[in-house]
């Protein structure tokens, strides 16, 4: 890539990476969510005036909004609030990239390759080893299952976005925050109860807005809209690779302005985890380089 390209791919990955600093930030004064409420009614208000809805049936614009607003965010801002670390969660939630070969599995037919399962491998020992760490500071029970469980949603949606093929993402991004808020504001009224979000929304600091706005202008606008500019301009084995610094980007982070602490298990488990994504990356670019050879030997043929 081009150096702008290649800053432009970095400042995206820092972008995503130390966001969940911010959430932690939000999340001091807002309820998790309301604060997805609101990071999603403001990525669709009042853009959605303005950009036209991508080619894309209303249901996997709903499907979308669910898995991606109620399943990944919701539920990780959940577990945000008291029950895992910015760091821990940043590292987490990228066994979305595990979940997404296994659904293509069970719903594509797809076979998986030696080095998916060994990628596959590193990871679950990276899990493990977390999981050998429970306590009530950086990751409890209810935290990894929370992140986890937000990570098999941020793969079914990956699915939903792969049947939809190529569309303007930033369109696509803020038609299904239309769905997305409000079945949010639902919950947050159920859960939360309307005096708890009376009360915080009154009381919000410049700054937990500015936690929402980064949310969503920052976080999917900019950070979306950017990374599919990319994908659009270079091959995914091109662009992809550097989403491996999201984690890196986060526990430097929340280390750095939060105090989390990093022993040796926690960079043990970060070296593992992303062992299995650098590793399923490579395999990617092999099954590419694959398929383009074959391809090209039978038109030679």
């Amino acid at each position: 890539m081009p150096l702008s390209h290649l800053l432009l791919a970095l400042a995206v990955v820092a972008v995503w990476g130390t966001n969940f600093v911010v959430i932690k930030w939000g999340l001091a004064e807002l309820p998790p969510l309301l604060f997805t409420t609101l990071r999603f009614a403001l990525s669709a208000f009042p853009l959605l005036l303005f950009i036209k809805r991508p080619a894309v049936p209303w249901h996997k614009l709903a499907g979308f909004g669910a898995l991606h607003g109620l399943g990944l965010f919701g539920l990780m801002l959940y577990a945000m609030r008291a029950d895992i670390s910015p760091g821990l969660a940043s590292l987490v939630i990228q066994t979305q990239v595990f979940f997404t070969i296994v659904l293509a599995m069970l719903l594509d037919g797809e076979r998986p390759r030696l080095l998916q399962a060994l990628a596959l491998g590193l990871a679950v020992a990276g899990m493990a080893l977390i999981a050998g760490h429970i306590d009530q500071h950086s990751i409890t029970v209810l935290g990894l299952v929370l992140v986890l469980t937000a990570a098999l949603c941020w793969a079914g949606a990956n699915m939903v976005a792969r049947s939809v093929g190529r569309v303007d993402m930033l369109g696509f991004m803020v038609w299904i925050s239309v769905f997305a808020a409000p079945a949010l504001a639902v919950l947050s009224l159920l859960i939360e109860g309307p005096a708890r979000i009376a009360t915080s929304l009154s009381q919000a600091s410049a700054g937990a807005w500015a936690a929402v706005a980064w949310q969503a202008l920052g976080n999917t606008l900019f950070g979306y809209g950017a990374w599919n500019w990319l994908l659009a301009r270079h091959p995914a084995a091109t662009v992809a690779p550097a989403a491996l610094l999201v984690p890196v980007f986060g526990m430097a982070a929340s280390s750095l302005l939060l105090g989390e602490s990093l022993p040796g298990w926690k960079l043990g488990a970060t070296a593992l985890v992303l062992g299995g994504l650098a590793l399923n990356t490579l395999a990617s670019r092999a099954s590419r380089t694959a398929i383009a050879t074959r391809r090209f030997t039978e038109t030679v043929s």
